[in-house]
């Protein structure tokens, strides 16, 4: 067997190969964007079962083949089961994932994209903070982590909605989630991230799709 790889990244997506294996996209720190295959994963006594799954976090033990890695066990830090759980919140998370996966690149640094993941999961089970927030926070954080973004939106806003603006681009991302806004100032913020999107993101995302249809 080659040699084991330590790779500490979040699952952003899952899919079944054949009867008993799945293929994995993981966000990766040391690597960036990977593709992976867990042999046996479906099988109901692999170890592999619990890990590959979407929104697991934990480091990874891999070995690295001609065009994808293999998976080989996981140090799980955190499942976000709750999430799972809700449909909503599922839906959301899904999107995020897909999202992130869009600007992934293999051999790339990921750690501000994964821990921007992270706390977007943490803050998506905080009743308090509204979904809709969490995620136009996390659509142009995202977009800034990339450099596609503005430093003022380009439409006349409120000094709210600029101050809000102006704090998701700059604060710590641990602190991201801890603010909120009175519906008219969401609307306009949320607008401006819409703009942004449209500026910089030439893609349709199927998970934001069903989001629409679920909310």
């Amino acid at each position: 067997m080659r040699e084991l790889i330590q790779a500490t990244g979040m699952v952003i997506s899952a899919s079944p190969v054949g009867d008993y294996d799945k293929r994995l996209v993981i966000l990766t720190k040391e690597r960036g964007k990977i593709t992976c295959f867990a042999r046996g994963a479906k099988r109901a006594a692999s170890q592999l079962r619990a890990p590959c799954r979407p929104f697991v976090f934990g480091v990874f033990s891999l070995t690295e083949g001609r065009d994808a890695y293999n998976l080989y066990g996981a140090e799980v830090e955190n499942y976000f089961d709750e999430l799972a759980s809700d449909m909503e919140c599922a839906c959301y998370a899904s999107y995020f994932a897909e999202f992130a996966g869009y600007y992934g690149r293999e051999n790339v640094d990921e750690s501000e994209t994964i821990r921007l993941l992270y706390q977007s999961f943490r803050a998506l089970l905080k009743p308090a903070i509204p979904n809709r927030l969490v995620r136009r926070i996390f659509e142009l954080r995202l977009m800034a982590i990339q450099g596609e973004y503005r430093e003022a939106p380009d439409r006349k806003i409120s000094d709210s909605a600029l101050y809000a603006w102006q704090f998701v681009i700059s604060t710590p991302i641990e602190k991201l989630y801890t603010f909120l806004l009175t519906e008219p100032v969401f609307e306009e913020f949320a607008r401006c991230v819409e703009d942004n999107k449209r500026r910089y993101v030439d893609r349709e995302f199927r998970s934001l799709e069903i989001l629409r249809v679920v909310t």
